[in-house]
């Protein structure tokens, strides 16, 4: 029985190291996709700000949005996305200062999904008050969505270390 429970370790502890290593791969990947339009978002605010995607894609006339982190851009840096516009004509901008502060969000269509896109935050400016408490929902769900992923994913690494620990271990 115990060469059994042995052999059961062994192969839980392969599969989770395969498992976590293509979602590491998946995850890590540069998210090139064909037919996208290449957006670059250039901050030229004094401050550092948290930005942050939402696409508007249009699905059976409901409206889904999909929040995507760009990540902290320094003053006078960039940084590039590329956008799935299969279903949608439109995105949005958001920009934190901090955690909570939504101090920059924009809205933007795409007439022509052959031309890439330069969005400049140069100003503090919120377009449209309604769309950014929308905006500010999705990027609430969508971190609260990552931490519990992230919770999940530490203790799994815990049981995959604990595992191999076990298995390594000499008896005495």
């Amino acid at each position: 029985m115990a060469k059994w429970a042995k052999l059961f370790r062994i192969l839980t502890v392969v599969f989770s190291i395969s498992i976590f290593a293509y979602w590491f791969i998946k995850k890590s990947a540069v998210a090139f996709v064909d037919n996208s339009v290449g957006l670059q978002v250039v901050n030229k605010l004094p401050q550092t700000l948290d930005f942050y995607l939402i696409n508007v894609d249009k699905v059976d006339n409901n409206i889904v949005l999909n929040p995507k982190h760009i990540g902290k851009i320094r003053p006078e840096y960039y940084r590039i996305e590329y956008l799935k516009m299969d279903k949608s004509d439109e995105y949005w901008v958001a920009g934190y200062l901090g955690k909570k502060n939504l101090v920059y969000f924009s809205q933007h269509s795409v007439p022509n999904k052959n031309i890439d896109q330069i969005v400049e935050a140069r100003n503090y400016i919120n377009q449209s008050v309604r769309l950014s408490e929308a905006a500010k929902k999705q990027i609430d769900a969508y971190n609260y969505e990552n931490t519990k992923l992230g919770i999940w994913i530490t203790l799994d690494f815990l049981l995959l270390f604990l595992n191999l620990v076990l298995l390594l271990k000499k008896n005495k």
